[in-house]
């Protein structure tokens, strides 16, 4: 009888054993999102960080969970909702922009971190190089130095005469400078002559307007990040009054009433994000993962805003383009 409920008791022992192994191999991956302003205000890119995990076979509310954290326009928010996931244990904390990725950094140095995007990986600390992160941090940056020397020739094309550019940037962003210096490269043989106009705080918007306007500027060239994104309705407002037609770097002006974008398909990114999610809850140390660059980029044009100005866009840029606004 003893021997009979020795056995049983072992029988008992070992399923539960068992069960809990099961439950174990069946956990279901938690990761953090910690994005910036309001998941209004970029549904594309986080449905195509969705589309990434889909094409991956997870399925949210399935066999993931994803928790959507949103600064809403408050940065001094991004430490707190980093934290915040540290203590919910999420298995990656998945970052949109430099500072969500700062934020995240302060708040845990074990649990992985994959960037959707970053201007400048290396400049901003995050990874000791591309090719070899290191640490707990890799993803893809949106660094492409040449973009800005495209530009320039995409403003050429549109104004064959063009003479004069001036180039809104902002040296406290990591790798604006490299871009500066791709313009500057690439001004030479299109005979145009550049100003730089740095601005730091959003008092230098009217005086950066005035020098362009004392210096007889013909268009502008407007870099994205920091400060730049953050007086977008202002530098639009003076862009309009000077009736100069100008090529952002970053889609949003353009959404917003701005003549051109031409760069980096950041919708690309949020959904190659997803590979490095998988990788990693597979095992891979995100140290071991090389940072990724852009593999496609996206030209758009607003006719509306071509239009307000007087401007014909020539028929070989318009086709061109991989979006028109009318």
């Amino acid at each position: 009888m003893m021997k009979r409920l020795l056995w049983l008791v072992m029988l008992i022992l070992l399923t539960i054993g068992t069960f809990a192994q099961a439950q174990q191999s069946a956990k279901i991956p938690r990761i953090g999102y910690l994005g910036g302003n309001f998941p209004s205000s970029n549904p594309d890119r986080i449905e195509a960080f969705r589309q990434g995990l889909r094409e991956l076979g997870y399925v949210e509310e399935k066999n993931i969970v994803i928790e959507w954290r949103h600064h809403e326009g408050k940065l001094d928010r991004l430490p707190a909702l980093a934290a915040e996931l540290v203590r919910l244990k999420v298995d990656i904390v998945t970052t949109v922009g430099p500072p969500a990725t700062r934020a995240a950094k302060g708040a845990t140095a074990t649990i992985p971190i994959v960037m959707t995007q970053d201007s400048d990986p290396v400049g901003n600390g995050f990874v000791a190089s591309l090719a070899r992160p290191g640490g707990n941090i890799t993803g893809l940056s949106r660094l492409s130095p040449e973009i800005s020397g495209k530009q320039l020739e995409l403003l050429k094309e549109t104004i064959p005469k063009l003479s004069r550019v001036a180039v809104l940037w902002a040296s406290t962003v990591p790798g604006q400078a490299l871009s500066l210096r791709e313009i500057g490269l690439a001004a030479g043989p299109l005979s145009v002559q550049l100003q730089s106009l740095d601005v730091l705080r959003p008092k230098d918007i009217e005086t950066a307007f005035r020098a362009a306007s004392n210096q007889r500027a013909e268009a502008f060239i407007v870099f994205g990040g920091g400060i730049l994104s953050d007086q977008l309705t202002r530098i639009l407002e003076h862009v309009g009054k000077n009736r100069l037609p100008a090529i952002y770097s970053t889609p949003q002006y353009v959404e917003a009433g701005g003549l051109m974008f031409y760069g980096v398909n950041v919708a690309d990114l949020d959904r190659r994000a997803a590979t490095y999610v998988d990788k990693i809850l597979k095992g891979a140390k995100p140290g071991d993962l090389p940072v990724e660059q852009p593999k496609k980029f996206e030209f758009v044009i607003n006719l509306k805003a071509a239009k307000q100005i007087g401007l014909t866009i020539p028929p070989n840029v318009l086709a061109r383009a991989d979006k028109v606004i009318r």
